[in-house]
């Protein structure tokens, strides 16, 4: 990629970053061209869909999460590491306004632009869950699409001014119902 068209593309993604972490989900593409400064179809040469633009933006945080979960992986508390990582997962996840629709869409939807970031924050979730499980530590029912759920769901709840009090003990309640009593 040309210096210049690098320089768009990273400037468009930080313009539409101010927009979905501002709390502006329907934010239009034109409008995020307009503030970067760049014509329609220079943005949508680096971003055909919204959807494109989304997971360029989310692409960068669950790869993130990725490493984490591998870091925490390897560490001697199962629980505690599966717990940081949810934490971790949810908040990555509710710093952009109007994704979970997309992102939820996209875990089933091959051809979506999202369905690989969001498959490999499930993966990255179900090593975690699952030695939790080997552990005999978290709950037999649950899978990755569960907790994929579940991050989806704590990422609404932060999206929700009035619930958004309630956030971190309604993640406790999430948080115990994962793992087994003992």
């Amino acid at each position: 990629m040309r210096a210049d068209a690098k320089q768009n593309y990273e400037h468009i993604l930080s313009v539409a970053e101010e927009f979905l972490t501002g709390g502006v989900a329907d934010v239009s593409l034109r409008d995020i061209a307009r503030k970067a400064g760049v014509g329609n179809a220079t943005l949508h040469r680096h971003f055909p869909t919204r959807e494109a633009l989304f997971e360029a933006l989310l692409r960068k945080g669950f790869d993130a999460l990725s490493l984490r979960a591998a870091e925490l992986l390897v560490t001697d508390d199962a629980k505690g590491a599966l717990v940081i990582w949810l934490r971790e997962a949810a908040s990555v996840t509710c710093a952009y306004r109007g994704v979970i629709s997309p992102m939820v869409a996209a875990i089933a939807d091959e051809h979506s632009a999202l369905h690989d970031s969001c498959v490999g924050l499930r993966t990255a979730g179900t090593r975690l869950l699952s030695r939790a499980q080997a552990e005999g530590l978290a709950r037999k029912g649950m899978d990755g699409n569960d907790l994929f759920a579940l991050i989806s769901a704590l990422a609404w709840l932060a999206e929700q001014p009035p619930l958004v009090p309630h956030a971190d003990n309604v993640f406790g309640i999430i948080a115990d119902g994962i793992f087994i009593r003992g």
